[in-house]
């Protein structure tokens, strides 16, 4: 949990996003403050000159067209400041959500995993949001505090030294008691954002299992529960409403005692005649609105501690460890954009062929402490090869994927606060040189992904196949459909690639949606290929043509599968057989099978897994 002092310095820090918009927005609000000095003026001599000068309209009307350019003058610089202070939200918003965003992006799936998206939606939309008040009203209001109250009493002071000085004396109250009162506020604000956030992620939960909910016929049950989150969070919220009107209620009592106090002493020496009607009548106007700011803070300070809840969530998002960050990948050596570059930072075999060799060295890696998910793991994979790794659930499978994805990163000088678990090392190569070095945006644009559940995105069937390749044409696209066997089904559609599809891909099959991520993946034509189970949960026609595409989309490119088919290891290069975050057998599918040529423990295991495999092929 991020500590208070942090999270006003990252709202501190936020400023330097406004460009100067809220320098302006303060500074026409202090020339409006000037013009309110000049306009309690014009109107003092204005009622002075009628009532004790005995002077006609004629005579007074100078003061009243100079009041009402004050008015017109006064009612401009408000919208500016206004707008101004609009524009410095804005931006400061705009900035945080590229950042957040960024952020989230880096830290990758695996990291973000473990957290309710629930929670980091309701921080991305409505905490964001929320900051809007705090750097258009709040701040620009703490600048007025202390500069237009000054500005008034440069000209009271010498007026009336006396009305001057109880003002001074009462100012520091206002704030003071707001202070107190906000204190409580703040923690209960802290404590109210921590429950929206909580319920928002259990909203979203409910509504993603929704199906489920429905099927073992437990859905009122969820609505009963989420109806009583919402009870509380109702009551909790009237909670710290209540606190922010109590504190209202005390700055409004503080400011209208003040006032009050400085009206009957300019009124009892105005009757005993110490003091001018002139100038008594000038510092009564301008007693109001020397504490207009300080109440106004008053009404904003809601804004500030509001704002604090939310940045208390972003920075706890900001303290996710990150796997890389854009901005440094920017920085490593730029890659062309041809059909097929050339990576500058890969051996001259790479750049003879195109297609990376990879070796694990003594590599270990754990989640937590006490889950270790590799062990030890080292393993070789040649340029051009087909490599299949299997083994039972919890094996480091997975593992070994998000490594070579990104998703998850080994420590090493460069980045030691990522996986600092004191147990994530060794060494990843491609071609001889260290992954981490590569700079991870650059090394995925060598990589093609088919994962067991591919994710479409709302959209057209076109954007979703393009989406390694924004800038490909619409005849790439349908080539990369025909050699994923997807052309058939796309354009048997009415709108055909111009299709509109759901979130997940709502609206297809899994066939479908299996065949779209591999036209993706031929779209992308990277040199390395990882499958994780591309034909699992499949009907028959449909894995017997994914399986296909696999074969077509293999050609020429390093592969590594996950496996959990028979069909889709037995013509791999070389088949790995992991146990525990290790390898225990290595070898093509007949020498594991034969006893004399399988190395360590005789293909055991292996067979083991062909027992496993045939299990979960043969019907029920």
């Amino acid at each position: 949990m991020p500590t208070d002092a942090l999270t006003k310095r990252f709202l501190n820090a936020q400023k330097s996003f406004t460009s100067g918009w809220l320098q302006v927005s303060v500074g026409l609000g202090l020339f409006s403050g000037f013009l309110l000095i000049a306009q309690a003026w014009f109107l003092a001599s204005a009622i002075n000159g009628v009532i004790f000068e005995k002077q006609t309209l004629h005579e007074v009307q100078s003061w009243l067209w100079m009041l009402l350019a004050v008015f017109f003058v006064r009612a401009f610089l408000a919208w500016a400041s206004e707008k101004a202070a609009f524009h410095a939200s804005a931006k400061i918003k705009q900035q945080l959500r590229d950042k957040l965003h960024r952020h989230l992006l880096n830290a990758g799936p695996i990291t973000l995993g473990n957290e309710g998206s629930g929670e980091r939606v309701n921080t991305l939309v409505d905490g964001i949001e929320a900051l809007e008040n705090y750097y258009a009203r709040y701040i620009p209001a703490m600048s007025l505090i202390v500069l237009v109250p000054l500005s008034i009493l440069v000209f009271v002071f010498p007026i009336d030294w006396i009305s001057a000085t109880v003002m001074l004396v009462t100012a520091p109250l206002i704030p003071f008691f707001m202070i107190l009162i906000g204190k409580g506020t703040e923690s209960l604000n802290k404590k109210q954002w921590r429950k929206l956030a909580r319920m928002s992620a259990h909203f979203l939960d409910m509504i993603q299992g929704l199906t489920t909910l429905k099927i073992f016929n437990t859905s009122k049950r969820e609505a009963d529960l989420i109806a009583r989150i919402s009870d509380d969070y109702r009551r909790s919220t009237m909670s710290v409403l209540r606190v922010a009107f109590l504190s209202s209620l005390v700055l409004e009592f503080l400011a209208t005692v003040s006032i009050a106090m400085v009206a009957v002493l300019i009124g009892f020496r105005l009757y005993y005649g110490e003091m001018d009607f002139l100038l008594g009548f000038f510092v009564l106007l301008l007693a109001p609105e020397f504490y207009l700011p300080l109440r106004n803070m008053g009404t904003h300070y809601h804004a500030r501690m509001e704002a604090i809840g939310a940045a208390e969530q972003m920075v706890e998002i900001l303290e996710t460890p990150a796997v890389s960050s854009l901005e440094e990948s920017k920085s490593q050596t730029q890659i062309t954009t041809d059909t097929k570059p050339t990576p500058p930072f890969f051996g001259h075999f790479v750049r003879e062929s195109q297609v990376p060799a990879i070796s694990f060295n003594h590599v270990f890696f754990s989640y937590e402490e006490g889950r270790q998910a590799l062990d030890g793991f080292s393993l070789e994979i040649k340029a051009g090869k087909r490599i299949a790794l299997i083994g039972e659930s919890g094996a480091g499978k997975s593992t070994v994927a998000n490594l070579l994805l990104g998703f998850i990163q080994l420590n090493d000088d460069k980045n030691s606060s990522v996986n600092n678990t004191g147990a994530n090392k060794g060494e990843i190569q491609v071609d001889g040189v260290n992954l981490n070095s590569l700079g991870i945006e650059n090394w995925r644009k060598y990589i093609a992904w088919v994962p067991q559940r591919p994710y479409l995105f709302h959209g057209t069937i076109a954007d979703n196949i393009r989406l390694g390749a924004t800038s490909a044409v619409d005849t790439d696209i349908k080539q990369a459909a025909e050699l994923a066997n997807a052309a058939e089904f796309i354009e048997s559609f009415t709108d055909g690639y111009d299709t509109m599809i759901g979130e997940k891909g709502e609206g297809l099959s899994g066939g479908q949606i299996q065949r779209i991520a591999l036209a993706r993946a031929f779209l992308k034509d990277a040199p390395l290929l990882i499958l994780d189970e591309a034909t699992a949960n499949l009907d028959k026609t449909s894995e017997e043509l994914i399986q296909q595409s696999i074969k077509r989309l293999s050609k020429g490119k390093t592969v590594i599968t996950i496996a959990h088919r028979l069909n889709t290891i037995k013509d791999a290069d070389k088949i790995v057989v992991m146990d525990k975050g290790r390898v225990v057998e290595v070898g093509t599918h007949q020498q594991l099978l034969s006893s004399k040529n399988s190395p360590q423990e005789n293909g055991t295991n292996y067979k083991k897994m062909l027992a496993i495999f045939e299990g979960m092929e043969s019907p029920a």
